[in-house]
């Protein structure tokens, strides 16, 4: 499945304020956090304890700009993708945070091998270091990031092994049940994970890879949860998030028309489960394995 870390395509932006979860978080190589205390003129209280309670030097990193969203639209459409700021809502800081540092993993925008800290990343949200730490924490349990004492977090470094092993495993897991589900599920149920599908598609033609990676886990997610199985699809769904995660030195970065081709394989998918089609669901289900 898609490489490329909340769920379903991003719709136009309008009026409201967009949830920070749908943002493309640029978050590029890092520079000194003076440059950041002479555009505002004096550095927050806030930012200069939070960086002295945990000894996380700053001086090395740059300003970080704000990210922007990038909307999904219709394959037809040929508007460009919309961009926006996004609103943190202070009632979920933490879970939005999390949502916007996993979309800047699929995406590229925090690098292998790069330090961030807290503060900094704190300063290009607009809060407090502690939820970005948190989030960080969470990250680092899910082996996305490490800590790093006095400096704080570094992306994990991975390379092309660890990526052919994931894509074995999930499908030891997952091609097994989809083969059961093949035979016992009623056309009608898989009309239901249609709309996802489609969304997966939207999103492949906007060419936006975070929005595509939410997309792709919510449609194998939805498969799986047919099998009524709660432990598999956690496991399974861990498995389909660290395969998004970046290379270093890997393969370009898969562009609009791999993405495209990749959520065309759900909707055959789709079409021959819905016709009971054993023999073309079996090829379909291992061969978007062997593509992974």
């Amino acid at each position: 499945m898609e490489q490329a870390g909340s769920l379903g395509a991003r719709g136009s932006t309008g009026s409201a304020a967009p949830d920070i979860r749908t943002a493309s978080v640029r978050v590029p190589a890092q520079a000194r956090a003076a440059d950041v205390e002479r555009e505002r003129g004096v550095a927050s209280d806030e930012s200069r304890s939070a960086s002295g309670a945990r000894g996380e030097h700053t001086h090395s990193e740059p300003p970080i700009p704000r990210p922007r969203v990038e909307t999904a639209r219709p394959m037809e459409s040929t508007r460009p993708v919309e961009t926006a700021r996004p609103v943190v809502q202070r009632a979920s800081v933490r879970g939005q945070i999390l949502d916007a540092l996993r979309s800047a993993l699929v995406a590229g925008e925090l690098a292998p091998g790069q330090v961030y800290s807290a503060p900094v990343l704190g300063e290009r949200f607009g809060v407090s270091a502690t939820p970005v730490r948190e989030a960080m924490q969470q990250l680092a349990l899910e082996g996305a990031v490490e800590v790093v004492p006095n400096r704080g977090f570094r992306v994990v470094r991975r390379g092309t092994r660890e990526l052919a092993e994931l894509a074995e495993i999930r499908a030891l897991l997952e091609v097994p049940v989809v083969l059961r589900l093949a035979r016992t599920v009623p056309a009608a149920r898989w009309a239901e994970l249609r709309p996802l599908a489609e969304a997966a598609a939207r999103a492949a033609s906007a060419g936006c890879r975070a929005t595509y990676a939410e997309c792709d886990r919510a449609f194998h997610h939805a498969i799986l949860a047919l099998a009524g199985n709660d432990q598999l699809v956690q496991i399974a769904d861990d498995l389909h998030r660290r395969a998004q995660w970046p290379l270093v030195g890997g393969p370009v970065p898969r562009g609009r028309a791999d993405l495209m081709a990749d959520a065309a394989e759900h909707l055959a998918l789709l079409d021959a489960l819905t016709a009971q089609d054993l023999p073309a669901v079996q090829s379909l289900v291992r061969e978007h394995f062997a593509d992974s």
